[in-house]
């Protein structure tokens, strides 16, 4: 289901570092395209109507020039004393001028609207794109990443996408359309005054080019540091409760302070050097007015051209400088966009969890994994999440059919970390685990995983009814087996007293209910999933000691005629396991039954009689 909560892990951002430069600006946006390619016709539309748009507006002041022309020399004449104003000729020339603006703001709606469309289903694919990945990500980039940097890239750097493509595409082919159609139109009218406004344009490359050298750094920084905020906020939240109890409110807000002011300054500088293009191209249009304004009177006076067209020149002038501007100011959008792409990019191209692992002159098992009897053999297993530091050194066992096998031992002495390798959520450096005979590698992680049901002490529930968290086990079971797996778990009675009972809705972190109220519903899942083996992860730890005896009789039932681990640090729930491995720094140091390691007075005896010795007065 879409609800699931990730957990948080260890580590930090993987974003650029400040100061650092893009890896492949040019690279980065023609990955880009082809993204963009599925919508190649809308595209081209697009552009259709963003230059009919722009050619429309363009034409208008030339347009326009002829009635002020008309008025001028009807003005002059009537003074004069020979002629009228032609009012009709002006009333058409302003209805063709209206025509015109009226046909670009229609084709500049219709591409818009196209767009609109493209940059979100862009961003929609990028999101499937980022959420079908994080499904196949190895178990250990959760546990080194953070979890806000990873929701940071499928949200802002995604939304960041969609907005500079919304806005820059469009623009960028209107600036250049604009910025042609102008030159062209100014040399129709007059070649020296364009000659003279075409001297700003290398003033202005300059500028651009000093402010996008310095600003791109910081917008890169700004979108790390963004990841980096929504980070330590999911975490904060996420352990408020803690944060609370522990009195640790002013060391949260000191932290939070400390990435928000390294936000503040990375933003402030981006956002700062790239609002500085405005009044610096203001400035240089400015002084292409006056240029034009002291030229263009002199040609007058000598009758070299008309007023109608210094008024569109003029106008034509500011036409020029304002796409110069807007160019610059894509150029800062298209920066931001590539900041935020390779973030997105990097999390995409992430080395994934390969579907099946095999040694060399392996192949895949020819027989499906369903079929095989669920005897597993750990042989001669090593492994260390760290190669030089081994967790597991040189484990081995074999565990029966239908066996319910028990690991004990102290904290860190690789007991989950088994169960981990057991899942291939992390590959065995050395050895093997076999099952049927056959090297778990030999089949899709996925298939292996399908063999196992799960009851964690960690327990997880997303937000949603109590009917709907329970059929997360099997989705499609009907509500009397839902009913039928809560009876089993014991679950039922506490469930009917809730409002709403079965419908009953979990809200985001289930703080609605209490923890033992969460571990029966997680039981309940464990059972409607019915699989061949199960693990049992503590799975009675947060129940008081009657609903623990009620659990572990509905557990024995569910784990009759199934292989299950079980581990436990209660050492009175595994009395009744067939099987007790007692680890010690990723060995075994003892193995048998609860009597028989009783009765070898080691290690596990030690650890039995300490959890039930008395303590002196």
């Amino acid at each position: 289901m879409s609800s699931e909560r990730p957990r948080r892990g260890p580590g930090g951002p993987r974003g650029m570092m400040p100061g650092e430069k893009p890896k492949d600006f040019k690279g980065t946006l023609l990955r880009l395209l082809s993204y963009l390619g599925a919508h190649k016709v809308a595209l081209v539309l697009v552009l259709v109507f963003a230059i009919g748009s722009t050619v429309f507006n363009i034409v208008g002041p030339k347009v326009l020039s002829e009635a002020t022309t008309l008025l001028f020399e009807g003005i002059v004449a009537k003074v004069a004393g020979t002629g009228l104003i032609n009012f009709e000729a002006i009333g058409f020339v302003l209805a063709c001028t209206l025509g015109l603006y009226a046909l670009s703001a229609g084709c500049s709606f219709v591409q818009s609207w196209l767009m609109s469309g493209i940059s979100q289903r862009t961003c929609y694919r990028l999101r499937q794109d980022i959420d079908a990945k994080i499904n196949r990500m190895p178990y250990g980039y959760f546990e080194r990443t953070k979890l806000g940097d990873t929701l940071s890239r499928m949200t802002n750097d995604v939304d960041t996408l969609g907005q500079s493509l919304n806005q820059g595409v469009t623009q960028l082919v209107t600036s250049l359309t604009t910025v042609v159609g102008v030159v062209v139109m100014m040399l129709s009218i007059n070649v020296p005054m364009t000659l003279i406004t075409l001297l700003m344009v290398p003033v202005s490359l300059v500028l651009i080019c000093v402010v996008v050298k310095r600003s791109q750094r910081y917008f890169r920084e700004q979108q790390k540091k963004l990841g980096e905020v929504n980070a330590l906020v999911e975490e904060t939240f996420s352990g408020h409760t803690v944060v609370r109890a522990f009195g640790q409110e002013e060391a949260t807000v000191s932290s939070f302070k400390k990435v928000n002011d390294g936000l503040y300054e990375a933003g402030w500088k981006a956002q700062f050097l790239s609002s500085l293009m405005q009044p610096v191209m203001g400035f240089v249009g400015n002084l292409g007015y006056v240029a034009v304004a002291v030229v263009g009177s002199l040609f007058a006076v000598q009758g070299i051209i008309t007023v109608g067209d210094i008024q569109a020149f003029i106008q034509y002038v500011k036409n020029f400088t304002q796409p110069l501007t807007q160019l610059a100011q894509v150029s800062n959008t298209l920066q931001q966009m590539a900041a935020a792409l390779e973030r997105i990019f990097d999390f995409l191209d992430e080395d994934e969890e390969s579907s099946s692992v095999l040694s060399e002159g392996g192949q895949q098992a020819d027989c499906p994994l369903g079929e095989l009897p669920c005897d597993i053999e750990f042989d001669h297993v090593s492994f260390g999440y760290d190669p030089d530091s081994p967790v597991i050194k040189d484990f081995s066992a074999k565990v029966s059919e239908g066996q319910t096998v028990a690991l004990v031992g102290p904290t860190g002495a690789g007991k989950t970390t088994m169960v981990k390798l057991l899942m291939r959520f992390y590959e065995v450096n050395g050895g093997s685990i076999r099952l049927g005979g056959h090297d778990l590698r030999e089949f899709p992680r996925a298939d292996v995983r399908g063999q196992f049901g799960m009851v964690l002490q960690d327990t997880w529930l997303f937000s949603g009814t109590v009917r709907e968290n329970i059929r997360y086990g099997r989705l499609d079971a009907s509500d009397a087996e839902v009913e039928r797996a809560a009876r089993d778990a014991f679950a039922h009675h506490f469930i009917t007293t809730l409002p709403g009972g079965y419908d009953f809705v979990i809200n985001e972190d289930a703080s609605n209910i209490s923890q033992g109220q969460r571990q029966l519903l997680t039981i309940a899942r464990a059972i409607l999933a019915d699989r061949r083996m199960l693990i049992l992860d503590e799975a009675t730890s947060s129940v008081d000691t009657r609903t623990e005896e009620r659990i572990q009789q509905a557990m024995d039932n569910l784990m009759s005629g199934r292989t299950s681990f079980v581990i436990a640090h209660r050492l009175s729930t595994i009395r009744s396991a067939d099987l007790i491995l007692v680890l010690q720094e990723g060995d075994i140091v003892e193995q048998g039954t609860h009597d028989e390691l009783l009765a070898q007075g080691g290690f596990y005896a030690n650890l039995y009689e300490s959890q039930f010795e008395q303590v002196p007065e």
